[in-house]
Parts: C-alpha cells; sequence; structure tokens
C-alpha cells in the first residue's frame, strides 16, 4: 500500500499558476521567460525556439534554486540572531532583577541608618543637639528632624537660631506641597 500524498485541489493549482505568473512579472528575466514562452507557443514555432525556451527555464529554475538557498540561508542567520537576543535579553532581565535586589538593600541600609540616627539626636540634650543641627545642611537636617518625635524636634528648633530654625521649618513645611491631593 502506497503512502498517500497530499494532492492539490483543482483551485489550490490555480493559485499557485497565479503566484508563479506574479514572481515571473516581476523580474526582467520572467518578463523575458513569458515572451518567450508566447513566441515558442506560437504557431509554427521551430526547435531551435523550444531549446531556446527550455534553456530559459532552466536557467530561471536555477536562479529560483539560488535565491531560496539564499533565503534559507537568511532564514538560518536570523534564527541564530534571535536566540543570541533572547540570551541577551535573559541575562539583561537577570542583571535588572539583581541590581533591583542590591538597589532595595541599599535603601533599607540607609533606612535603618537615618532610624539609628534619629535616635541618637532624640537622645541627646536638646541643646546639644540644635548645635549639631545649625552645622547640618538644611535639607539633611530637615529630613532628620521630621523623623523626630514632635515635642524632641520642638526642643531642638528652640535651640537653634531663628534664621536657621525658620529655614528648617520651611524645608519640613514645603517637601510635600507639590504633592496632588485628589
Amino acid at each position: 500500500m502506497a503512502a498517500a500524498r497530499p494532492m492539490l485541489s483543482g483551485m489550490g493549482l490555480v493559485v499557485c499558476c497565479f503566484f508563479a505568473s506574479a514572481a515571473l512579472r516581476l523580474t526582467d528575466d520572467g518578463w523575458a521567460l513569458a515572451q518567450g514562452v508566447g513566441e515558442a507557443a506560437a504557431p509554427g514555432a521551430t526547435g531551435s525556439d523550444k531549446d531556446r525556451l527550455l534553456e530559459a527555464i532552466r536557467e530561471r529554475e536555477a536562479q529560483l534554486e539560488a535565491e531560496e538557498k539564499r533565503l534559507a540561508d537568511r532564514r538560518q542567520t536570523l534564527g541564530v540572531a534571535e536566540a543570541k537576543l533572547a540570551e541577551q535579553l535573559a541575562a539583561f532581565e537577570k542583571a535588572q532583577a539583581n541590581l533591583e535586589k542590591t538597589l532595595a538593600m541599599a535603601d533599607q541600609a540607609a533606612e535603618r541608618d537615618l532610624a539609628r540616627m534619629t535616635t541618637i539626636y532624640e537622645n541627646m540634650k536638646p541643646a546639644e543637639a540644635a548645635k549639631i543641627f545649625e552645622t547640618m545642611d538644611v535639607a539633611f537636617a530637615a529630613g532628620l528632624l521630621a523623623r523626630m518625635r514632635p515635642d524632641m524636634a520642638a526642643q531642638v528648633l528652640a535651640g537653634m537660631t531663628p534664621e536657621t530654625a525658620y529655614a528648617v521649618t520651611l524645608t519640613v513645611a514645603s517637601r510635600n506641597a507639590r504633592v496632588p491631593t485628589k
């Protein structure tokens, strides 16, 4: 029992002929081939005309095979490039995840450090803490004061010069001024 081979239906054969005809017409060689077929099929065509037609068909077949090989090579090259790209993308995603993990660890460490420093300043005498706050950058001092218990922050502010206390208060109060409320 012979293996069943798929056969083109009548409509499939017609579609294939249309595509082949279109492909031939899109090239100069195909146009010349179509003209050669017309001349050879004409009544009174000679044997040499048929030989020329056969040779033209063979040349076109060789061109199509070369083009098919070129396209197969191109598909293979694209497949390799796609695999490399997928590999690089996976490596990038892994590096990004590692970076995010490292940044989260750094944020947690910074938060612990700030919490510890806040506790230290809260446990100092307010007058001594105020002297240190006077020498700090206003934005940094405002950040620490905002984290302190309100009663301790008030005592430290009271020990600062009025100008520095005003600058720190203004910085704390304006931090969220641009945050949308609705």
